[in-house]
Order: C-alpha cells, then structure tokens, then sequence
C-alpha cells in the first residue's frame, strides 16, 4: 500500500513540475501526437521525406521553447581569475564524448549560488542505464525515456545518447532520422526538462546537453538554446578543461548574437587564464581548432606554449589532429609542425587517404615545406599504389603539385596506367594531370613520346565538348612541355580569330591573354622549322636594377671591373625578360664589352643570360625548373643564350667575396647550369 501511494506522490509531483513549466514558459497545451513510426536501419535504404521543413517542425511541437522575441545578455562578460583549481567532478557519468565516445566523464553538481554539493543519481548498473546502453537508434533512447526517465540525470544522459547514435548515422540515414526525433513526444519532455532544470544542471550535462542540442539542428533563436547559452555564461567560472573544450566546440558552430558573443569573449579570457595549466594535448588542440583564426596573436603563443611544453607525449593521432588544428588557428608553428611530422612519418601506414590528403592541404596551407615528410608519403603511396584507384591518385597528384613537390616515382607509374588505356582519363582528370605534369616539368623518362601521343589522343576525344577556357589550358599545359597538339592548335586559333577566347567581360582576360600569348610563343619556338638566329636584338630597359639584384650588379662590376661589360634588366623578343646579359668569345674564356660585340653582332659570340630566381620557380627540395622557368630556359636556348639560373635567396645569404667567386665560376664554366640540389632545414 505504502509502495502504491508513493507511486502515486512521484507522478502527481512530475505532473505539477510539469504544469509548472508550461506556465512559466507561457505555452500552449501540446497535444500528444500518434505513436511515431520507427524505421530500423538493417532494413536497407530508408524512405526519405522531401519538402520537410524541420526548423517549423520544431517550431510547431514545441510552442513553448520558443518565444516571439529572445532575450539576450549584456555583452559584458566577467570572468573571475582564480588560482584554485576547479575540483574534479565526482558524481556520475555522461554517456556521451564528442571526444572519446568510450570513455565516462565524472561530474560534480553545482547550485545556484555557486558552491557545489555531491548527489547520488544512480550508475551505470542500474537497470535504467543498462537499457540505454543497449539502444541502437535515436528512436529507441527516446521510447526508453518516455517510459522510465525520471530524473533530470536520466533526461540529460538520453539527449547526449540521441546524439552519440545519430552522428554515427549516414546522411541519408540522418535526414530521415531528425524527422522522427523532431516528431516525437518523449523529445519535447526532454527539451521541457532542460529548459526548466538547467540551472540545476552539473556544469557536465549543462555543456553536453548544449552541444547535443545544437547538434541535432535545435535552432539557435529558440528559448531553449538561448536559455542554456545564458546559464553557461552564469556558470563559465565553475567549467573545467574538460567542458571548457566541449562549450569551444559547441560555438564554433552557432552565429555570432549577442549572447553567443558574450559567451565567447567570456570564454576567450577563461581559456586565457587556463592555457598554461593544460596539460592534455587533446584538450589544447581542440581549443586551437575553436579559438581559430580569430583568436589575437598572444593567445596563439600561448596555446603553442602549451602543446610544445607536452610535445614528448604527443601520439600518432594528436600528431594529425594537431595539424589540423593549426590550419583553423591560420598559424605556423614550426616546432610543432616538425614534432607532428615525425610521428606522422613513424606511422605512414596507418593513415587513411582522407587523412593524407588533409596532412598535405594543411601543409600548402601553412606554407609548410618538409621534404623529408613529403618524399615518405609520396614513397608510401607509390608502394601502395594498387590499393588506391585512379581518382586517389589524381588526388594525390594534385595535392603534391600544389606544393611543387615532384613524386617522380608516382608520377612514372601513373603515366604507364595513362599509356596502357587511353580511355583511362575523362576530361575532367585529363585537364588535372596536364596542369600537375606541366607545372612540375615532368615528363616520363622512358617513354615520353607515348606518354605525348596518349594525352594528344585522350583531349581530340573530348575536342566536341570542351570549352574555351578548358581547351587554353590543355594546350597551353602541353606547350609548357615542349610538345605542340596540332588539332587542338588549330582549333584554338581558329577560337581566337573570331574573339571567341578572350571576352570583354571576363574577369580572367589577362591571365588568358598572357597563357595564348605563350601558346603562340611555343608554335613559333618549339618548332622544329625554327632555327638559331644570328644575333637577337635586344633594349635594355633601365641602368636602375631592383632592391633585390643591387648585390649582384656590385658583385658584377668588381668581377668584371665596369659596368659596360654587362646588360641589365634586358627585354628579348617574345616578351622575354633576363637579369643580366654577358656576351663572351665562344671559348667562354673572355668577358667581351657590349660596345665592341654591337659592332660585331654577327660574329660567333656565347651570350650568357644570368636569371635570378625565387626558391618557388623549382620543384621543392631541387634545382629543377617548373614549368614556366623551364619553358622560358628552353626558348631563351633557342635564342641563342647559354641560362644561368641562380637562386636569389641563396645569393643574398652570401658575403660579397662569396658572391663574386660564386658568379665566377658560375660565368666561366663550361657547363653554365647544373642542377643542385637544396638542403631542407626541417
């Protein structure tokens, strides 16, 4: 008898609770719908609803999370600095981790009033937390919750486990799901529960409960996410680390209002205070991925301080995530950068594509250049080649051209794939191999003529259907690499005679320009029917060089004693420009003055063109040319110049007597370039 009457107490209690809520919240009476249809996933594909509103679905089965106007915090935030640490929480756990998914997260309550009281809600060996574990759908924690949740400890862990299943759902298989958890009943007593107890809320279900609900699409002006935005900004001072990264995370995701506002400048100055007592790696990269690039310079060092001072403990998979990391700070780091790709390269085999792709894209990103990072997973994907198919390898291909970095060996093996079956490549992938091929100069050692003839083959095939500007950049990629597709020529002058490449409006016309003013070079250059000319007239600009080149006209004029024994700033033909021209006897023993060699221009003279160049117009970690440097080399050659590419960073490092004994040899040597390669400091 006394069990039934205390039966009867605990659901008129709830009741009232209820009546409560729906009166402070000024809402009308919501009528239970029909029981909700639920859809197992092991039934294969799912029917999926079109035209489904689910902002207004919310919005009209829950009346009383959403006011007609919200209301917002002041923007002024305080933040109190304390140096006690916040004590480890000590009740139950929360079922759900964005980060650990396995592991239990403790907490502790709070009160109002600030000071913190123990509370025993149950474990997980009661029954009721032994059925959640056991739920396998959104669906099925929402049922366990309208039959046996009680406590708002209960409703809390059943909201982070309706998110924990649903992230783990397909697209397809989550668009379908959001509808059904929307529609449900047991949703709307959740959502009631949180927005009437979150005061009463540990600091751990507080911020779970706030990331869940805005994962799952709760829109960001409902009564609801507003009210537990402003509670976690009463509560900012009492969070750990811990739901300090969770509440990180969360804003990432929401708009800039003015409670969100407030809330994250109050949790800009917390993280502030608590960087240097941060000692999870974990923890600290995902502030660095929240903070962002919004975050001032000084709290970037700081949380760079931070991961260095735990760099010994820094694993394979903090390794890439810490990469990551830095891409959203829009900081470059390089010790830690260095650390990370160390242990990226100790455990290369386990790295997905995804994952090797975002690796490289962060890298190009930062403007990090790590040969040695880059050469071990070149080697590992070209080890692995089979396991990847053409449109992986395209990826990578590309991937590593934006860098300038030349996987030779990849680039090999996937040229034999191309010459093997011309259908291999649709139009698409064609136009990316030519660019990646071109721009790093390579062309296949042993069969470059085939590997020609295919790619000329492959973009005849798609002549019908390409467009203007696709078919520019082909052949212009093509000329890049000394060989000229006739058809395509033919077709792309025939193009340009009628107006048809460089349109008024385009907002590319320069660049356009300049590319079919290259094609054209090259029909004339490249042909086998041009030959050597006799002398080239050339113009020299101006006596005045750049800022750049002073240190090398000084070391010039002290190696050849005036300046008249040399040209500067020299405009060739074609639109080609050069550094330097020294015009010598054709035993390269003898500095001739231009003066004496005008007279003569018809004698047999060697003309040295002497370019200074930026470490980015070779392929990195070598001395080898890319694409347009290389193209410009070789008509320069057929002009009749002997090249001599110098590394201008390179140049100006060295002292003045290093600089005129490096230009010595390099002006009366035999060979007047060799390829060298560059020593990475990483």
């Amino acid at each position: 008898m006394c069990e039934t009457l205390a039966k009867m107490n605990n659901k008129m209690n709830y009741l009232l609770s209820t009546v409560r809520c729906v009166h402070r919240c000024s809402s009308v009476f919501i009528s239970q719908s029909s029981t909700v249809t639920r859809k197992h996933f092991s039934r294969g594909s799912l029917p999926i609803h079109k035209n489904v509103n689910l902002r207004k679905s919310f919005l009209n089965i829950l009346p009383s999370l959403y006011g007609s106007s919200v209301r917002f915090l002041s923007q002024r935030t305080d933040v109190s600095s304390t140096s006690a640490e916040i004590q480890p929480e000590k009740s139950t756990e929360t079922l759900l981790s964005e980060h650990d998914p396995q592991s239990s997260l403790e907490l502790e309550k709070w009160d109002d009033s600030g000071s913190s009281r123990e509370r025993h809600v149950g474990d997980r060996s009661e029954p009721f937390f032994n059925s959640l574990q056991k739920c396998s759908c959104p669906s099925d924690v929402l049922d366990l919750a309208s039959e046996s949740a009680v406590s708002i400890k209960h409703f809390t862990n059943c909201l982070t486990m309706v998110w924990r299943l649903f992230k783990n759902l397909s697209e397809d298989q989550q668009r379908y799901e959001k509808q059904l958890i929307f529609e449900h009943p047991a949703f709307v007593k959740l959502c009631q529960h949180l927005l009437r107890d979150c005061r009463r809320m540990t600091r751990g279900d507080l911020v779970f409960s706030l990331h869940a609900v805005v994962s799952l699409g709760v829109p960001q002006n409902t009564l609801l996410v507003q009210t537990l935005v402003r509670v976690c900004q009463e509560k900012l001072n009492q969070l750990d680390n811990r739901c300090i990264s969770v509440l990180a995370t969360t804003l990432a995701g929401l708009d800039k209002d003015k409670n969100v506002s407030a809330l994250q400048a109050g949790l800009q100055l917390l993280v502030e205070q608590r960087v240097p007592s941060i000692k999870d790696i974990f923890i600290l990269q995902n502030l660095m991925k929240c903070m962002g690039n919004d975050a001032p310079v000084f709290l970037k060092k700081k949380l760079e301080m931070a991961v260095l001072k735990e760099i010994d403990h820094l694993t394979f998979l903090n390794a890439v995530r810490v990469f990551l990391a830095l891409v959203a700070m829009n900081y470059c780091s390089v010790p830690i950068l260095n650390a990370c790709s160390k242990k990226i390269q100790e455990n290369v085999h386990d790295l997905p594509f995804r994952q090797l792709i975002l690796i490289l894209e962060a890298c190009n990103s930062l403007q990090y250049r790590n040969v040695k990072l880059f050469s071990v997973l070149a080697d590992y994907v070209h080890s692995t080649v089979y396991l990847w198919d053409k449109k992986q390898i395209i990826h990578f291909l590309s991937a590593f051209e934006m860098l300038g970095f030349q996987p030779s060996e990849l680039m090999d093996i996937f040229a034999e794939k191309v010459t093997k079956d011309p259908e291999f490549l649709n139009l698409k992938e064609l136009l990316i191999v030519l660019r990646v091929y071109s721009r790093l100069n390579y062309v296949p050692r042993d069969q470059k003529h085939l590997f020609f003839e295919t790619l000329q083959s492959c973009l005849n095939k798609h002549l019908p259907q390409i467009s203007n500007t696709e078919l520019l950049k082909a052949v212009y990629s093509l000329c890049i690499l000394g060989y000229l597709p006739h058809r395509a020529l033919d077709e792309l002058l025939e193009k340009d005679s009628r107006d048809e490449l460089l349109l008024s409006g385009d907002l590319y016309k320069e660049k356009k320009g300049m590319m079919l003013h290259r094609v054209k070079t090259c029909m004339e250059l490249d042909s086998p029917s041009f030959t050597k000319p006799a002398f080239v007239l050339t113009e020299n600009f101006s006596s005045l060089v750049s800022l750049n080149l002073r240190k090398a006209q000084e070391a010039l004029i002290e190696l050849l004693g005036h300046e008249n024994m040399f040209l500067q700033n020299v405009q060739l033909p074609y639109k080609y420009h050069i550094d330097f021209e020294i015009r010598m006897d054709s035993d390269r023993k003898e500095v001739l003055p231009i003066t004496a060699t005008d007279v003569h221009a018809g004698s047999n003279i060697q003309r040295l063109a002497l370019l200074f160049v930026p470490l980015s117009a070779f392929c990195m970690g070598t001395m080898h040319p890319q694409g347009k440097l290389a193209m410009k080399k070789r008509h320069l050659n057929k002009l009749g110049y002997h090249v001599i590419l110098v590394l201008n960073k390179k140049f100006q490092e060295m002292t003045n007597e290093d600089a005129v004994e490096f230009l010595k040899g390099k002006i009366y040597s035999e060979n007047a370039f060799s390829e060298v390669t560059v020593q990475d400091n990483n």
